[in-house]
């Protein structure tokens, strides 16, 4: 075997580990270890309710409904409004529909809004949601029984992603991905710590918040820190919330590119990269899961670019080829032909591609904080 035939097999190999062996070997490893003991005692700390807004004035009145109506004593819970730089009256809306707090703030955005926030939050425990997220009511309660392990510095719960239009133009595939995404998540939080949490849903220890860069959203920022700093980062996935998704594919294309131009500053220059603190365990998730999925691009153009040279030496090289440009035929029917198979085929390709325009933009011109709510999902 040659050093070319060597290069392809390797990228298909790394591949296929990234996305099919790593989380069934994820999932073995966490089925051996079992569920983790946990006594819940039926505590209520006190939690404030931080939730970040740009010109929201449309969802921001329900959603601070949402937080009232959670299964939370009310003089325990405080919900708290960071208006990041509104051109529209989203803060006078959440005042009168019962937030407790209502920040003001020059646009800086959601991170430096979500920092304002904890600065002037009374409480214990800090949860943090999206404007548009909607959680089932014992939420809150679910996530905040993780903190009673001491070692649980951040917990997210389980977001689920709703179609927000219908017909034709609804055909984000993002709901299947995200389920895949979330058993992956709970076996690592079996076995260590997450890797990723979300926005819609998570909750942090007061003394385990961490500022970070303005850039570098809690999403990918916190879990690996945590880790590195001695706490757990887990997964609830009793505790649930949902939002819209956007509605075409393409659109999720264009909000993936935004969050991956966040995401690069993390995995680059953020500390990611660094094992340092993670252990023999989490190094390997992190590997696995963060690595070797945002080198994914890379990967398909090695194998791509490779099997092409080799594609004379042999039916094996043949039949690879044709599987490659299968996958790249389907995904462009599926702009005219909307079946599910050529769907997901798209939405693959166009995911790995956004990995690729994010890391693009976060070279060009770097990556600004503020951000705009995708289109569909108010």
């Amino acid at each position: 075997m040659n050093a070319l035939a060597v290069v392809f097999w390797v990228s298909v190999a790394l591949l296929l580990y990234a996305h099919g062996g790593y989380p069934l070997l994820l999932l073995a490893a966490a089925r051996a270890v079992g569920e983790r003991p946990q006594a819940h005692t039926g505590a209520t700390p006190s939690v404030s309710l931080i939730v970040a807004a740009h010109d929201e004035r449309e969802v921001i009145a329900a959603k601070v409904a949402d937080a009232l109506a959670l299964d939370w004593p009310r003089a325990q819970l405080e919900v708290v409004v960071c208006c990041d730089g509104c051109r529209d009256d989203t803060a006078a809306v959440a005042g009168a529909a019962g937030a407790d707090l209502v920040l003001e703030l020059p646009r800086s955005g959601k991170v430096r809004a979500q920092d304002a926030g904890v600065a002037a939050a009374r409480g214990e425990l800090l949860a943090f949601s999206d404007a548009n997220a909607s959680w089932e009511p014992d939420a809150l309660r679910e996530l905040a029984a993780a903190f009673e392990d001491p070692a649980v510095g951040y917990a997210c719960g389980q977001i689920r992603f709703v179609q927000a239009a219908a017909g034709a133009a609804a055909d984000n595939q993002e709901g299947l991905y995200w389920r895949y995404e979330m058993a992956v998540r709970a076996g690592e939080s079996r076995l260590r710590s997450v890797t990723a949490g979300n926005g819609g849903i998570y909750a942090v220890r007061r003394e385990a918040y961490l500022v970070v860069d303005e850039r570098m959203g809690h999403d990918l920022s916190f879990p690996f820190n945590m880790v590195k700093r001695g706490w757990r980062a887990v997964y609830v996935p009793s505790a649930r919330a949902s939002e819209k998704m956007v509605p075409s594919i393409d659109g999720e294309f264009t909000r993936k590119r935004r969050m991956m131009s966040h995401a690069w500053p993390i995995v680059l220059r953020g500390g990611m990269l660094s094992p340092r603190g993670y252990g023999l365990r989490y190094g390997w998730m992190i590997l696995s899961h963060r690595v070797l999925r945002y080198a994914a691009p890379a990967l398909h153009l090695v194998a791509l670019a490779s099997n092409i040279a080799l594609v004379g030496r042999g039916v094996v090289y043949q039949a690879c080829l044709a599987a490659q440009l299968a996958l790249l035929l389907a995904a462009a029917a599926a702009a005219r032909v909307r079946a599910r198979p050529l769907l997901l085929a798209r939405y693959y390709v166009l995911m790995n591609a956004s990995l690729a325009a994010g890391l693009w933009d976060y070279l060009r011109h770097g990556t600004p904080a503020g951000w705009e709510a995708p289109e569909g999902t108010r």
